[in-house]
């Protein structure tokens, strides 16, 4: 590799990484969630804004793209450490409803709304129908783990039943939603073995996930830890290279590794990792979100506006719902809904690939990317509010509610 490139690189990581500090910073300041000030400093370092005018300062993205799966790995990685309770038999109940009411619904209303809407206003003009249509109810019903993990962790609250009862419902509904997505591409690439390739890519998640959550675990806690921190990160390269072996996202690897030494000797040996990742990984990893970002493209203000409601409305009166039938009640159904509408990262994920697979046009495209933008926000701007407030997130856990409460009064 050139120097010239070399150090291209280099001042691309250290801009970034500046940055992000500085605007996370910012908007913590003024009761924001942090991420979004980080994403924000990518998109003012990114084509958008300073590359617009100064081309020659954008480095290159394959030279960025390791930082990239670094931050992200390692706060999936870490979150699942702090996830003991995240599939607990006392959230088993809540978590069916979730999934099932609060995710399925919006999905299977979208498919249903879809023959009264104007669907070929987002599509790409070759794309079959089907395939639109499956990405616009994926768009409404997915939820980011990365960026809710990110919230919780800012607010103390990573390790209570709210954020392992968001957490459980957001990992079961993102397997379903990317096998979906993975129907949907097949389609619109007019491959000949779409369901059965589906059909056997979530048969491996689902054979994967079940050995993590379960079995794994007990061989894990039976290992010699003379070396825990080397043995923690011998386990995640396991965890990565069979998930990559089996075609299985490598984001949920990560996370089930974390969820498999929890409770353990080797989490105590993770402090070092954790506090340079959340110093400087994890934030570098959304400003390059914000960077990645087009939003040059075609934008439509209306379709935005309308998506952004329409989805919202139909996201959280869904999950508020199933979190009332589930026993929950005054503003708990509310913070659920809230926090499940943030669709972060796997919505700009969501957006890049069915925009490469051309199925949606430029003008969806970059209203999903925002749409994801103002969930999490929005999502982390309300919890942060509600535990200013002294309120609990939920009531039967309020012992959980004030240990969060801590930390955010501090950082104001």
């Amino acid at each position: 590799m050139p120097l010239l490139e070399i150090l291209s690189i280099v001042i691309g990581f250290a801009a970034l990484l500046a940055a992000a500090r500085m605007l996370g910073w910012a908007f913590e300041c003024l009761h924001q969630p942090r991420l979004v000030g980080e994403i924000a400093a990518g998109v003012l370092l990114g084509p958008f804004v300073i590359g617009r005018w100064l081309p020659e300062t954008q480095p290159a993205a394959s030279g960025l793209s390791g930082f990239y799966w670094v931050g992200l790995l390692a706060l999936m990685f870490l979150s699942g450490t702090e996830m003991r309770r995240l599939f607990a038999r006392d959230n088993r109940r809540e978590v069916a409803w979730l999934c099932g009411l609060g995710t399925l619904a919006p999905f299977a209303l979208m498919l249903l709304l879809a023959a009264w809407l104007p669907v070929s206003a987002i599509a790409h003009p070759e794309a079959p129908r089907v395939s639109v249509v499956m990405v616009l109810a994926i768009g409404t019903a997915v939820t980011s783990i990365p960026v809710i993990t990110r919230i919780f962790h800012d607010l103390g609250i990573l390790k209570t039943r709210f954020a392992s009862l968001i957490l459980g419902t957001a990992a079961l509904d993102d397997i379903f939603l990317w096998a979906v997505l993975a129907v949907a591409t097949a389609l619109a690439s007019g491959a000949g073995t779409t369901f059965g390739a589906a059909a056997q890519h979530l048969a491996a998640t689902l054979g994967f996930m079940a050995v993590g959550f379960t079995v794994a675990p007990r061989i894990i806690r039976r290992l010699p830890h003379r070396a825990p921190l080397l043995t923690a990160l011998a386990i995640l390269a396991g965890y990565v290279l069979a998930a990559r072996a089996l075609q299985v996202d490598l984001v949920f690897a990560a996370f089930v590794a974390g969820y498999g030494i929890a409770g353990t000797k080797l989490v105590e040996a993770l402090a070092p990792l954790r506090q340079v990742s959340f110093a400087v990984f994890i934030p570098v990893y959304f400003a390059l979100i914000g960077q990645r970002l087009e939003l040059g493209r075609e934008f439509s203000l209306a379709l935005f506006a309308v998506f952004l409601l329409g989805s919202s409305l139909l996201r959280m009166l869904s999950a508020g719902a199933a979190s009332y039938v589930a026993g929950f009640r005054g503003l708990e159904p509310f913070n659920i809904a809230a926090a499940l509408n943030a669709r972060g990262g796997p919505g700009i994920v969501l957006a890049g690939i069915a925009f490469e697979a051309q199925i949606i046009n430029a003008a969806f495209y970059t209203t999903l990317v925002l749409t994801a933008i103002v969930t999490s926000q929005t999502a982390g701007a309300w919890l942060m509010y509600v535990l200013r407030k002294g309120w609990p997130l939920l009531v039967e856990r309020q012992r959980d509610t004030e240990e969060a409460r801590v930390p955010v009064q501090a950082a104001a």
